[in-house]
């Protein structure tokens, strides 16, 4: 029988091009679900492990569909070939328990754990050229200025924070700490 895979890594992302894609492959039955591929617990993948038997094929639409990393992707398909299950990537190919199935996968997984990696580097060396600046500050920007922030803080004279927090939109939590703040450098 031919069982196929879907997911995607957030809510807001959208299942339907895979599910297309694996229907129209051929998949009898087709198991789906917004997961990120870091959990392993993923309910409706492990349900759909579970059912698998000799002679059946997964089919998935990219190899990262049944996890991260190298590590993962290994167990799994080793587990698939165990059970005497075949493993159709569809931008890859057709993944067998046979010693040329076994080679390319550990090269195709050896490459893309490089590639990930390798985009760690990069961003760790930007983000170290980018501390180098005076300027630099780590993190999301601050979303009001400092003019803003003073403008809450009189208005807190008169008013709650739950008022000055509907007036100006500034958190209650952020009027908080910035009032916090104020009175430490008193």
């Amino acid at each position: 029988m031919k069982y196929g895979y879907a997911r995607v890594s957030t809510l807001n992302q959208d299942l339907e091009t895979q599910l297309q894609t694996l229907k129209a492959e051929g998949c009898e039955v087709i198991r789906s679900e917004k997961f990120t591929g870091t959990k392993t617990d993923r309910p409706q993948f492990q349900e759909l492990l579970s059912v698998l038997s000799e002679g059946d094929t997964l089919v998935v639409t990219k190899l990262d569909r049944l996890a991260r990393n190298t590590k993962e992707v290994i167990e799994v398909i080793e587990m698939l070939f165990a059970k005497g299950v075949k493993l159709h990537v569809l931008n890859v190919g057709l993944l067998e328990d046979t010693s040329m199935g076994r080679f390319f996968l550990t090269t195709l997984l050896a490459v893309a754990e490089l590639e990930r990696n390798m985009i760690v580097e990069r961003t760790q060396e930007g983000k170290a050229i980018a501390k180098q600046n005076p300027d630099f500050k780590e993190g999301r920007p601050n979303k009001f200025e400092g003019k803003h922030i003073k403008h809450a803080i009189k208005l807190l004279e008169t008013n709650s924070f739950s008022q000055v927090e509907a007036m100006t939109g500034i958190s209650k939590s952020t009027l908080q700490r910035h009032k916090k703040k104020q009175k430490e450098l008193v």
